[in-house]
C-alpha cells in the first residue's frame, strides 16, 4: 500500500508548488528621470550629496529596494548606464520617451531624480493596487507606475513629436487614463522635490 501514496504526496507537493508561482510577481523596473537642466538649481541636482551618496544613486537604490529589477537612467550619465534625451528640450516627458524607446515591455516604476524622501513603501502602493496603463498619487504626477509597451510608446511618440500640443508628463497621464491613489496626508512630505537650492537646503536639513 505503500506504494499507493507517492503520487498523492507528489500531487500535493505539485499543487503547493503551482499555488506559490501564481503568487510570484511580474517583474518590474524602474526609470529615474535625471536628464533636466537644473536651471533653477544652479548645478546638476543629480549629483547633489544625499547620505554619503548622490542623489542619482540614492533614487537608484531607492528603486531596487522597492524590487526593481533593472533600474534605467535618463540623461548623460555613461557610469550609470544612462540614455541621453532623443529629442532635447522635451523635459520629463522626453526623457521618459528616450528610455521607453530602448527598453523591454512592461510595468516600471518612474521617478524624478529630486525627491530624495520618496520610500520604497510607497512605491509599492503603487504597485499594489495598479490598474490599467498608469498609476498615480492624486496631485503628483510622480512617481508613477507606467506599463511600458505599443500603446505607451505610441502616445509618447505622438506627442513628443507634436510641436503644438503639450509635451507634460500630465498631458501623459491624461491620455492614458490614469488611475489615482489617495495619498494620506503624513505621506505628503515623501514626494517634495528639489528645484531650488532653498528647497534643497529645506529637505536635506
Amino acid at each position: 500500500m505503500r506504494g499507493w501514496r507517492l503520487p498523492l504526496a507528489l500531487g500535493r507537493s505539485s499543487r503547493a508548488w503551482r499555488g506559490r508561482v501564481s503568487r510570484v510577481k511580474t517583474p518590474i523596473a524602474g526609470i529615474v528621470l535625471a536628464g533636466g537642466l537644473s536651471s533653477r538649481m544652479g548645478r546638476d541636482k543629480a549629483m547633489l550629496p544625499w547620505q554619503g551618496r548622490t542623489l542619482l544613486e540614492h533614487m537608484r537604490g531607492t528603486l531596487r529596494l522597492a524590487g526593481a529589477d533593472r533600474v534605467w537612467v535618463s540623461g548623460r550619465y555613461p557610469a550609470f548606464g544612462g540614455v541621453p534625451d532623443q529629442i532635447t528640450r522635451c523635459g520629463p516627458l522626453g526623457g521618459l520617451y528616450s528610455v521607453a524607446m530602448q527598453m523591454p515591455d512592461g510595468p516600471a516604476w518612474v521617478v524624478p531624480v529630486d525627491t530624495p524622501r520618496l520610500t520604497p513603501e510607497l512605491l509599492q502602493q503603487l504597485r499594489e493596487r495598479h490598474r490599467g496603463a498608469c498609476t498615480i498619487f492624486d496631485g503628483h504626477p510622480l512617481p508613477m507606475l507606467f506599463n511600458v509597451g505599443n500603446e505607451g510608446r505610441t502616445i509618447l511618440e505622438t506627442m513628443i513629436h507634436d510641436p503644438l500640443g503639450p509635451r507634460s508628463l500630465q498631458a501623459l497621464q491624461h491620455r492614458l487614463d490614469a488611475q489615482t491613489l489617495r495619498l494620506a496626508h503624513a505621506d505628503e512630505g515623501a514626494l517634495v522635490n528639489c528645484n531650488t537650492p532653498t528647497q534643497w537646503e529645506d529637505v536635506a536639513s
